[in-house]
């Protein structure tokens, strides 16, 4: 819904008669031959320059809204049904923002005549009757935006997608680079798509406890299928779509003013089982198979770096492919990485950032990844994931199924753990929120590399030169291998 227009504290459309502030203004020439009103005016009932300004704020917006309304009826015609929610918008926008500026909240006619007190529907026809002028014929808009004329606006559950992501969940977005934007817009709208698979494109606001009862079913017998031979959704998967619309139905209304309308949503969870976790690399699988020379040679030379990146610094993978040339501290006393939030890039947590020093055959990885950095992969974290776990796989260096690229980091964690490293430094390398209260910067990066030393894995200097040999043209700046 659009807000009211601030306008320059100038007087225009201002005119003082006596003391008394009125609203003056020409109908514009381009909506002459739509509005018969030549020009426009109306006592703002104030004798204070600044209350004057507000409520002609409020009536030229109520009048801009009502020629662009008059403007979309002349243009379409018999219109689509997104054209007329939009005119129906704009009239009742003229019609809350009229109510506004005669001191009234717009009320609709059915809360006046059930709800609201007698005075106040009193109060509403008087002022009905005070605007009426010498005929005493009372003003259609007047009596539209005091007596509750104006149908209400209708939003589909498509169009409150599209405003929830044009305008509402603009800080969700706002430091995400391009693929993580649409890889966040992708999960909203599918979840947003299953709902309208389930009960069509309705109004948002014709969604009742019992729909979204019946949508909860729905996704039931998914998570539990009757058929024995169905493969059952996961419940944190039925939990994340019902969540999304949720969410959805909560922000809009919050949006347009209506924090307090119950969410039909609410109270919707499945139980999930606990995760399942991704087991570690063992020690002796990393040392005998994956840093054995020439285990990941003919591999694009990237991906054999970040592997070997991997190892030693326990860092999520996202966090490795999407490091800059200036996230390398090479040639520093003690050589580290650094993990940063940037105003074209998320990290996970605020907690994830820090600062890790490079030991062992990170070090050396790290060095010839520098000059370059990963820019094949960087924010493409789909495409690095399908080609390292296809590598991986075909040259059998998964221990086991449920191994996955994950392992290094989860080993990294547990080698720490094993070597009784402190846990306030675990959970700073790691990027993991700490439930110890926070002292200092978590230690020098001479400390945190020396207790890094502790868990080392011991390496062939063959794998390096294996690399280098089979990497000439790349390290010099030529062509990759695919």
């Amino acid at each position: 819904m659009v807000g009211v227009m601030k306008r320059v504290d100038d007087n225009s459309y201002l005119e003082q008669r006596g003391r008394v502030w009125w609203y003056n203004r020409r109908v514009p020439s381009k909506f002459a031959h739509l509005d018969s009103r030549k020009r426009i005016k109306e006592s703002l009932g104030t004798t204070s320059i600044d209350q004057a300004r507000y409520k002609r704020d409020l009536l030229a917006e109520a009048d801009d809204h009502y020629w662009a309304s008059l403007k979309i009826a002349e243009e379409v015609g018999p219109s689509s049904s997104r054209e007329t929610s939009e005119a129906v918008r704009r009239r009742y926008r003229m019609a809350t923002v009229k109510a506004l500026a005669s001191g009234f909240t717009y009320q609709p006619i059915d809360h006046l005549a059930t709800v609201a007190p007698l005075e106040e529907a009193l109060a509403r026809l008087l002022a009905v009757h005070q605007n009426a002028g010498p005929a005493e014929i009372p003003k259609v808009r007047d009596a539209e935006a005091l007596l509750g004329g104006a149908p209400k606006p209708t939003v589909s559950v498509s169009e409150a997608f599209e405003v929830y992501v044009n305008e509402i969940a603009y800080n969700a977005q706002l430091y995400k680079s391009p693929n993580q934007r649409a890889s966040w817009e992708k999960t909203k709208r599918t979840s947003v798509q299953y709902f309208i698979d389930f009960a069509g494109d309705i109004a948002l606001e014709e969604i009742t406890r019992d729909l979204a009862l019946n949508y909860q079913k729905h996704w039931a017998k998914q998570v539990r299928p009757k058929d024995q031979n169905a493969k059952p959704v996961a419940p944190n998967t039925a939990n994340r779509h019902i969540g999304n619309i949720r969410s959805l139905y909560a922000d809009y209304f919050k949006h347009i003013g209506e924090e307090e309308r119950p969410n039909p949503f609410r109270n919707m969870h499945f139980k999930a089982k606990a995760r399942t976790e991704v087991p570690p690399f063992s020690s002796n699988w990393v040392r005998e198979k994956i840093l054995a020379p020439g285990a990941t040679r003919k591999w694009r030379p990237e991906l054999q770096l970040i592997t070997l990146m991997l190892i030693e610094t326990g860092c999520r993978p996202s966090e490795i492919i999407n490091l800059r040339v200036e996230d390398f501290h090479i040639d520093e006393p003690v050589p580290y990485i650094s993990i940063r939030a940037r105003t074209d890039r998320e990290v996970k947590t605020d907690t994830s950032e820090r600062d890790i020093p490079l030991v062992g055959i990170a070090l050396e990885a790290a060095k010839r990844a520098a000059p370059k950095a990963f820019a094949h992969y960087y924010d493409k974290g789909e495409l690095f994931s399908a080609n390292m776990m296809k590598n991986f796989r075909n040259r059998g260096l998964l221990e086991s199924p449920d191994h996955k690229i994950y392992s290094f980091r989860h080993a990294f964690e547990k080698r720490m753990q094993e070597a009784n490293i402190d846990y306030g430094l675990r959970c700073l390398l790691m990027g993991h929120k700490t439930t110890r209260p926070v002292y200092g910067d978590g230690g020098s990066l001479e400390y945190r590399r020396d207790e890094l030393l502790k868990i080392i894995h011991p390496f062939d200097p063959r794998v390096m030169e294996l690399f280098d040999r089979e990497n000439v043209l790349w390290a010099v700046g030529g062509s990759a291998k695919s």
